[in-house]
């Protein structure tokens, strides 16, 4: 099963699930502003991507540079931060079996399926 961790504002996450299609692919489509990810599927998450909380945050974004930027954060402080404010996550992910994917360039997701 494929998943894509999708904003349909995004217009790289719109990429990432139009290269899906192209390729033949339906993913499950979790629109994860609507759905946050709590702290254990964060971690998980981070887990398949091989990153650390801190690469997986978009740190222009406003929330970040008020309530954040500055800060020695702990890596649950950083989870924590994901957790309360999923804007604040990198996207589109795209995720298939142990592995996953920061979809940009949207042209990343082959990267799940090479051997």
């Amino acid at each position: 099963m494929i998943t894509i961790y999708h904003n349909p504002r995004c217009r790289k996450s719109r990429e990432a699930l139009q290269w899906l299609s192209d390729h033949g692919y339906t993913p499950e489509i979790v629109e994860y502003l609507k759905a946050p990810l709590s702290r254990e599927a964060l971690a998980d998450l981070l887990e398949k991507l091989k990153m650390e909380p801190g690469d997986l945050i978009r740190r222009n974004e406003s929330i970040w540079k008020e309530t954040y930027r500055g800060r020695d954060l702990s890596r649950d402080e950083l989870l924590g931060a994901l957790a309360e404010h999923p804007k604040l996550m990198e996207r589109p992910v795209v995720v298939t079996g142990s592995k996953a994917v920061v979809a940009r360039p949207a042209d990343r997701i082959s990267e799940l399926f090479d051997n």
